[in-house]
């Protein structure tokens, strides 16, 4: 029996589903999180073999411990995963020090957590990259820009998501940012990519190949989002574009990436762009070795009419998955900001789109800031069918 050690697995509030497969897989599944044991999700206590909770998960020292308190018990731990962004770099770190060979470790994170060291990865894959500038002086911005002209994107070198980063359209807007972010912080200055984002989504065996493949897009700015505290909408594609799929397994085998979930981001141009390519070409943005956020694996499971914390469990216990894949969808995200005046309230939008919907729910607040308050995930069989839907989730009253 393998034993298995998941870091925060109450959070996201969906994250126990991986832990249920993991056990209805046979595997010893240990628990690591700040949350106290009586309040756990009765489904995660069941989904668990042991739990150890730790004052905080920033600790470093209450995690090690919690690790070297499994060890100690169980035996030689085969796998530690948190499958959330945030932790990464300390995952890595416990599977350095107890020396568990399955997944990224401490030397591997530059690459693969640092904007500004993707590029070299996804250049050799054959991917354009947008130019860019490691943030020294305000005069090397000012010659940055006069090489790639306004707008820039700036924002931190190893960053989560879109937080602090920001849109620069002017001379005083560039003032401004550069006497207010933290000194301390590295950060990146890109060249604008007029372009949607487009993700390729995959579960990778250990031979490096793909066993699960989908991808999402968003039409809208996360950036734009969480800066202007707007909607926010995504959806899942019903079938991955082969010019997507083809970057994304380029990208795998670059990052060497091996017996894992991914998510790879990539901007789709939507008109030419010098020295990136032809509206509609692939640019790269930037890797993230874990599931897309929130609750992104539910809606992967709606279009697909599948299970992936199955198949990713599967790849764990058995090196591959037999998990089979049904009618595929569009399934989109709706992601709405309170205080709006929406023409179709919440009642209205339920008796309109009840028989699309999929989840209603509010959503949690650590990730509202990208994501809005109350989200609205629904399946569709066509395009048309969900742009509609998109308009009528997001239009408000005027005046």
């Amino acid at each position: 029996m393998k034993n298995i050690i998941f870091i925060s697995p109450n959070f996201p509030t969906n994250y126990w589903m991986f832990c249920r497969e993991l056990k209805n897989n046979g595997m010893n599944v240990l628990g690591i999180g700040d949350q106290p044991y009586e309040d756990l999700k009765a489904e995660l206590k069941e989904s668990l073999n042991e739990y150890f909770k730790v004052g905080s998960l920033e600790n470093y020292e209450e995690v090690y411990r919690a690790v070297a308190f499994f060890a100690y018990k169980y035996g030689k731990i085969d796998w530690l995963e948190s499958n959330n962004e945030y932790w990464l770099e300390q995952d890595a770190a416990l599977r350095t020090d107890f020396n568990i060979e399955s997944g990224f470790k401490t030397a591997d994170m530059a690459r693969i957590k640092h904007k500004s060291k993707m590029k070299e990865y996804y250049e050799r894959a054959g991917i354009p990259v947008a130019r860019y500038y490691m943030v020294e002086s305000l005069e090397g911005c000012r010659k940055f820009i006069k090489k790639v002209g306004y707008p820039v994107v700036v924002k931190p070198d190893n960053g989560v998501g879109a937080a602090a980063t920001y849109k620069l359209s002017c001379e005083e807007e560039l003032c401004a940012f550069y006497e207010s972010y933290p000194k301390d912080v590295p950060y990146i200055m890109e060249e604008f990519v007029h372009a949607e984002v487009n993700s390729y989504d995959a579960i990778i065996d250990g031979e490096g190949n793909p066993i699960f493949e989908t991808g999402n897009v968003t039409p809208d700015s996360i950036m734009d989002i969480v800066n202007n505290q707007d909607n926010s909408c995504y959806y899942i594609l019903k079938n991955l574009p082969a010019d997507t799929r083809k970057a994304g397994r380029a990208t795998v085998k670059s990052f060497g990436v091996k017996s894992r979930f991914v998510h790879f981001e990539f901007f789709r141009l939507t008109k030419d762009q010098d020295g990136l390519g032809k509206k509609g070409d692939i640019v790269a943005l930037e890797v993230n070795m874990r599931p897309c956020g929130g609750f992104t694996p539910d809606m992967i499971n709606f279009a697909n009419s599948t299970n992936v914390y199955k198949i990713w469990a599967d790849m764990i216990a058995y090196g591959s998955s037999l998990m089979p894949q049904g009618e595929h969808f569009y399934c989109a995200f709706a992601g709405r900001r309170d205080g709006k005046d929406f023409i179709l309230d919440h009642s209205q939008m339920m008796e309109k789109y009840g028989a699309n919907m999929r989840m209603v729910d509010r959503i949690p607040d650590a990730l509202a800031g990208a994501m809005g308050n109350q989200m609205y995930v629904a399946a569709f069989s066509t395009k048309r069918e969900m742009d509609a839907f998109y308009k009528d989730a997001v239009a408000v009253k005027k005046g």
